[in-house]
């Protein structure tokens, strides 16, 4: 990470990111185009400098925006299917589509007064 101060862990997808700003970050595959712009608004701790806030489980009013960077395809993980003594073999190949996103900022919630 670039700026090791400021960073906050977001939900995408069922999953949780630690991401800072100008980090590009690969999630599951969320089905946008590339240069779309995505606001993401389940985040669950913000630490800015000394300053940390935790949510209850989300912090209200606070977003990561980002920029999706386009789809890649994952390292190839190999299935191998095999039983002793019975000539039983299956063998698979699998490789995950992730997107691919890069964090442009992290606003935190309002401050009331």
């Amino acid at each position: 990470m670039k700026n090791e101060s400021s960073y906050a862990v977001v939900e995408i997808g069922g999953k949780q990111y630690k991401v800072a700003p100008g980090q590009a970050v690969e999630v599951d595959r969320l089905g946008v185009p590339q240069g779309q712009r995505l606001e993401f608004e389940r985040v669950l701790l913000i630490k800015d400098g000394d300053e940390v806030t935790i949510g209850k489980p989300f912090i209200e009013g606070a977003k990561v925006v980002a920029t999706s960077l386009g789809e890649i395809k994952g390292k190839k993980l190999i299935v191998f299917k095999y039983k002793a003594k019975t000539r039983y073999r299956r063998k698979k190949g699998h490789r995950q589509i992730y997107s691919k996103i890069l964090v442009n900022e992290i606003m935190g919630a309002k401050k009331e007064a």
